[in-house]
């Protein structure tokens, strides 16, 4: 099958309930399922082409295993994956290796995601090889406009990766990710382990690459001021669900759910006076286990507003207006 003949007008991923629970195993020879970690436990979302869009929350929330199942890197334990009005469901075989030619993931320990023992011209060769798109002379060329592409320097393509700085490698990953030309890329955190200097210098390329390439960019981060510069709009993850997502600006400036507060009260203001003024949120308690989650609200064991109802029945995951979303019994 052809995935490129499939043009819809509707958004380019679709994300309908999906969840991805990871089973509980006892027993050495013998083993049973006794529970399960609910990663991702029903989450809904759609990302238009050519934007941005962010994913945001605490460690461990179910942001790169969300990522990592829109692929279907990790197959859905349940709920559905459209992508260009196609339902990856079902997809096997050769149809899951052309959604993959155009779907694509960059890492986010640059030091982990290459292998030392190949060259860069191997690595950066490897999605043109396995796509069947170039062989010989025209793969090492590929290679080298990929390099460029970067802004590294072509003439790299035999060194090996423990050669380079990590920001280097981080763009050979985001190299090795654009060489089968896709049109949507799963960002997992590409900046949190480089130094601060670099990471300005990384979100500029991925900004100037959307731009040039008319790339789709889910951004999986922890640095909300770095997720306001580059996103179009965010979502905020808690504990495998979806509380909040919103246009950029309406999120920052009105957030509604108790924990998008609470997160937003945490960024600091480049201004000491509106620093001092404002009321920093402390979360009491700590973060339930995705093993076993609360019952009702996710969030009501750490909201400061919490009431009866919140323990009891889980908030409706409901459109507010102007692409207000929000999952709250207070809203």
């Amino acid at each position: 099958m052809n995935l490129r003949q499939n043009r819809t007008p509707a958004p380019l991923v679709q994300v309908n309930g999906l969840k991805k629970h990871f089973p509980i195993l006892r027993g050495v020879v013998f083993q049973r399922t006794v529970g399960a970690v609910r990663a991702v436990d029903g989450i809904t979302f759609t990302i238009e082409r050519g934007e941005t869009l962010g994913l945001v929350g605490e460690s461990g929330c179910g942001k790169t295993t969300a990522g990592r199942t829109i692929l279907h890197l990790y197959r859905p334990t349940a709920g559905q994956v459209l992508f260009d009005g196609l339902d990856l469901t079902h997809f096997r075989g050769e149809e899951l290796r052309s959604f993959r030619r155009r779907a694509q993931m960059i890492f986010q320990d640059p030091f982990a995601s290459l292998n030392p023992r190949m060259t860069i011209a191997r690595i950066i060769g490897e999605p043109l090889r396995v796509h069947r798109l170039t062989k010989g002379p025209a793969l090492l060329e590929r290679v080298q406009e990929l390099l460029h592409l970067v802004q590294l320097n072509p003439r790299f393509i035999n060194r090996y990766p423990h050669e380079f700085s990590g920001g280097q490698r981080q763009r050979i990953g985001i190299a090795r990710a654009l060489a089968s030309q896709p049109e949507f890329i799963v960002c997992d955190e590409p900046i949190s382990a480089l130094d601060v200097s670099i990471q300005a210098q990384i979100v500029n390329l991925l900004d100037d690459l959307q731009d040039a390439l008319g790339l789709t960019y889910l951004f999986i981060a922890h640095d909300l001021s770095m997720v306001r510069h580059i996103c179009d709009r965010v979502a905020v993850m808690y504990l495998g669900a979806l509380a909040e997502l919103a246009p950029k600006d309406e999120l920052y400036s009105r957030p509604l759910h108790p924990y998008t507060q609470a997160l937003l009260s945490a960024v600091p203001i480049p201004d000491p006076k509106a620093e001092r003024a404002r009321r920093r949120i402390v979360l009491q308690g700590d973060v339930p286990t995705p093993a076993d989650p609360p019952a009702g609200c996710r969030f009501h064991t750490r909201c400061p507003r919490a009431l009866a109802v919140c323990a009891q029945v889980p908030p409706e995951w409901r459109d507010l207006g102007g692409g207000h979303w929000v999952a709250c019994h207070h809203i």
